[in-house]
């Protein structure tokens, strides 16, 4: 059974004869009750404190649970981010490489239609230069036929009739 201050105060002893002073008795019990009465309050505050202290524990380490659960999220998270940005960007890079390979192809198919057209554009050059030739051709031949004196391509046309049949041709009178 335990004992409060109260009871320690209270008690009171059974008078003997020759026995101790009642006074002194009286005097040591109130302090020994004193004392006692200090020692549970001293006692419930640190018991309150303790449990303070269990509950502030128990919520720390409930913070510390929620933190390290935060931490392994945020590091998934963060290698998922990872692994999206590394596909993201291997796309990116084989859409560039195949937009790459259409420039290229464009431009093989324009330079091929260039060498083709340069092709074809000697071919030309290479007969307007015949067509010119044969023009100027027929130009001075016209200008020498027009610089001969029409008499002499008379006579000349006349000696050619008479060389082939000799005797029987007469001669064309001339031209008025």
């Amino acid at each position: 059974m335990r004992l409060s201050p109260l009871d320690i105060q209270n008690h009171r002893f059974s008078p003997r004869m020759r026995g101790i002073d009642r006074e002194e008795v009286e005097t040591f019990l109130q302090l020994v009750a004193e004392d006692y009465e200090e020692l549970l309050r001293e006692r419930d505050a640190l018991r309150d404190r303790t449990e303070a202290l269990e509950i502030r524990i128990e919520d720390l380490t409930a913070t510390e649970k929620a933190l390290q659960d935060t931490l392994v999220t945020a590091q998934q998270l963060s290698e998922d981010l990872k692994r999206t940005a590394m596909r993201e960007g291997e796309v990116k890079v084989a859409e560039a490489e195949v937009q790459a390979e259409r420039v290229l192809q464009a431009a093989h198919r324009r330079a091929a239609r260039l060498t083709e057209d340069i092709r074809e554009l000697r071919a030309l050059r290479s007969r307007l230069g015949e067509s010119l030739r044969t023009s100027i051709e027929t130009h001075l031949a016209l200008i020498d036929t027009l610089t001969v004196d029409p008499e002499e391509v008379i006579d000349a046309g006349a000696e050619a009739l008479l060389a082939r049949a000799p005797g029987d041709a007469k001669p064309d009178p001339p031209e008025a």
